[in-house]
């Protein structure tokens, strides 16, 4: 139980009151700058250094860990917070590191379907060209371009059953009972 005691407390890698306090300094700085008519004012170098601290130990967190566009996603939270940070109201919360973690949160989850889509684009175009199907067939290839085909096959697969529910989803949420057909499902 002492040594418990007697262990030092983990520092955050953010200080939560200090961009908190940091925020609030900007903000009224912001509305000072706006009532005397001058452009807002540069993004303070602490706030921007918490954005990037954020963005780069959430990007550490599992499911964005084996990404190899991560790079990108900490650049789009970054982005983000850089274009929302005017949104953050000190009187409403008092917790900007959780108020900008959710925003580089779904800033990594929108890169990651844009990724997706890209790379469903890239399989489908390789699909209609028939390119892995002459490999496969003509026995040219390394024996991994089977295994690669199927790979590519249940991706393209899942995407557009995906893209489908998503489209029916969307048909009952405006009251459209409709039946959506595999053309339009293809990209």
């Amino acid at each position: 139980m002492a040594a418990l005691k007697n262990k030092k407390k983990k520092e955050h890698y953010v200080d939560n009151k200090l961009f908190l306090v940091a925020m609030c300094e900007y903000r009224e700085l912001v509305l000072a700058e706006e009532a005397s008519g001058n452009p807002k004012p540069r993004c303070p170098d602490y706030i921007g250094e918490c954005f990037m601290k954020i963005a780069e130990h959430l990007s550490f967190k599992p499911n964005f860990i084996n990404y190899t566009f991560r790079d990108d996603m900490i650049s789009d939270g970054v982005e983000n917070c850089l274009q929302y940070m005017g949104n953050f109201d000190p009187e409403k919360s008092k917790n900007p590191f959780a108020y900008f973690t959710q925003i580089i949160y779904y800033a990594f989850l929108r890169r990651i379907q844009k990724e997706k889509k890209q790379l469903y684009i890239r399989y489908k175009a390789i699909e209609r060209s028939g390119l892995m199907e002459a490999l496969a067939t003509e026995g040219r290839g390394p024996t991994e371009i089977p295994k690669l085909y199927d790979n590519m096959q249940e991706f393209v697969n899942n995407f557009e059953t995906n893209l489908q529910k998503q489209k029916e989803k969307t048909a009952k949420k405006k009251g459209v009972e409709k039946f959506i057909t595999d053309d339009e499902v293809a990209v």
